[in-house]
């Protein structure tokens, strides 16, 4: 997220580009030294390694103009390396380069200031009133939070103080890494590389947000229970029954087989979760409500002009949006496009 740091963004409270790796505030960690129950057992991972094919791409053409798209996966196996030379090719041919929309969120303290809350945004993942999780979550939900923390985290009870949301997002970070899953996006550092190589434009379709008074909506925020418990409930159904799939779904982006993905269709618990941020009403007064239909816009603006005016145009954009009912892809054909699979 990298994940719970792109869900800060999304609520509002972010402001400025972070990476997966930054430091974070330390806090204290208490060791809970109660046993493992005694059916907690590591999940042997069986994926693939070694070069891969990849999958194909998209074929999206009105009249002469085509756009070639590739679908990022999320996860992959760890360490995997595929075969990239179709999408070098298509990149040397094409005129442009499209990626997906990003998100610039600015306030108004400038970038000293901003970095001074960063303090704050971390104690926001805390609930309100120092409540606990098996205070906020019902005994059947917090005994599946129980088993699964102790089979991916262990024992940290420091935890036991986050909000649903972000602790959700903690473990299952913890269980992708712990069965032999990565979700590093591979693609993209060999699409900047080649575009380089070329010499092509890259066009980022970006949408901003600028946050009156951060400070007084972090503070609001640390006192606001959310809607959040679906976002956990699914993120437990997800680890409890879809990781081997999740593994399967890599293997079959790894060996080009869009097929075997579509066979294996799940609930994306990320919905829920950053509905549960931009539905409330500091959501609303930060701006962030009506992100996810903007940011979707703002690619098909994109998408369109570079098909009107580029003979070839290579893009990027997740599986799930190429997959999804009411995806990007859906949304393009809806435009007239004509879509042609892998």
């Amino acid at each position: 997220m990298r994940l719970i740091l792109s869900i800060i963004l999304l609520s509002g409270l972010q402001s400025f580009p972070v990476s997966a790796q930054s430091a974070k505030p330390e806090e204290e960690i208490v060791e809970d030294t109660s046993p493992l129950p005694d059916d907690v057992k590591m999940m042997e991972a069986m994926v693939v390694t070694g070069a891969q094919p990849g999958p194909g791409m998209w074929k999206v053409s009105k009249g002469d103009n085509v756009m070639w798209i590739m679908a990022t996966q999320s996860p992959l196996p760890k360490k995997m390396d595929w075969v990239s030379r179709d999408v070098e090719k298509k990149i040397a041919q094409s005129d442009e380069i499209l990626f997906e929309t990003s998100v610039s969120v600015a306030t108004d303290r400038g970038m000293f200031g901003t970095m001074l809350l960063i303090p704050s945004l971390y104690g926001a993942r805390k609930n309100p009133n120092d409540a606990e999780l098996k205070d906020v979550l019902s005994p059947e939900l917090y005994q599946r939070w129980t088993v699964l923390k102790a089979k991916y985290i262990g024992r940290d009870k420091g935890i036991e103080k986050w909000r649903p949301i972000f602790a959700a997002q903690e473990l299952y970070e913890k269980a992708i890494e712990k069965s032999g899953l990565s979700t590093e996006n591979i693609v993209r550092p060999v699409v900047v590389d080649a575009a380089k190589e070329y010499k092509k434009i890259i066009i980022r379709p970006s949408i901003g947000v600028k946050i009156e008074k951060p400070k007084a909506i972090i503070k609001e925020f640390s006192k606001t229970s959310l809607e959040d418990i679906e976002c956990f409930s699914k993120t437990m159904d997800r680890l409890e029954t879809d990781l081997s799939a999740m593994i399967d779904r890599g293997n079959n982006w790894a060996i080009g087989d869009v097929a075997g993905l579509k066979r294996l269709a799940f609930q994306d618990q990320n919905l829920s979760c950053i509905s549960a941020l931009t539905n409330g009403a500091i959501a609303q007064k930060a701006g962030f409500a009506d992100i996810r239909q903007r940011s979707r816009a703002a690619w098909l603006t994109a998408a369109d002009t570079a098909l009107a005016k580029n003979k070839i145009t290579f893009a990027i954009l997740p599986m799930s949006d190429m997959l999804r009912p009411n995806g990007l892809l859906s949304s393009l054909r809806e435009k007239g496009y004509l879509i042609e699979e892998p």
